[in-house]
């Protein structure tokens, strides 16, 4: 999913050039393909696509239910999500992919979610916390974002998203759709977990940062 890697308080990132807000280098040694305001790149196509065939994993899972076709889409829409942070960090980091990335990571995860609401597969009340959680997190920092003040991506942030994309995958799972218990931890872990990091986020947004040591938000850094 996004590449949540730091877990400092709010700081300079080392890896964002001057004068070149919102950018990261590709690897050392390697020239990046694109600039940071690229928009047609093959991590934003990877990105697309996956928002693209969003609609057609809501419509087997409210068809379907748990299955393992559903099951194979779902790991393949999961897969895509490392993809395009793998081209991404090859070939220029864009302001455009900070953008879609996590967009494309709460469409997924939200829509199979509600669908598999929908279905009675598991209970809208974690479904709905979660919910909640990622909208208001989004706002939050695009809002201190605009501030000059960068919330660095945590490592926990990482684990929440692939928990979240494993609850959904063990609700996908025919021998599990009968394990109510199974799904109930597994839907309920991944509701704390987010509800945590969002926690940690606010805290990081409300502490003071000198002026001189803000900077937009790194790109792809998820939340």
């Amino acid at each position: 999913m996004s590449d949540d890697t730091s877990t400092a308080p709010p700081s300079v990132s080392p890896s964002v050039p001057t004068g070149v807000p919102g950018s990261l280098p590709a690897p050392r040694g390697r020239a990046a393909t694109f600039g940071p305001s690229a928009l047609l790149t093959p991590a934003n196509g990877i990105t697309t696509l996956r928002l693209l065939a969003t609609p057609l994993m809501i419509v087997l899972i409210m068809v379907r239910g748990a299955d393992w076709v559903n099951f194979v889409v779902w790991g393949a829409l999961s897969l895509t999500d490392g993809i395009d942070g793998w081209v991404a960090r090859r070939q220029g980091t864009t302001r455009s992919g900070a953008f879609l990335d996590p967009l494309a990571d709460k469409v997924v995860v939200l829509g199979a979610l509600f669908a598999l609401v929908a279905k009675g597969i598991v209970w809208w009340l974690p479904v709905v916390i979660i919910a909640v959680r990622e909208i208001y997190m989004s706002i939050y920092r695009s809002v201190v974002g605009r501030k000059g003040v960068s919330i660095p991506a945590r490592t926990t942030a990482k684990a929440k998203t692939l928990l979240q994309s494993v609850a959904v995958a063990l609700c996908l799972v025919p021998p599990l759709a009968r394990q109510h218990s199974v799904l109930v931890v597994a839907i309920w872990a991944a509701t704390i977990l987010t509800v945590f990091t969002g926690g940690q986020y606010y805290l990081d947004g409300r502490k003071p940062v000198p002026p001189a040591h803000t900077h937009p938000m790194d790109p792809r850094d998820g939340d």
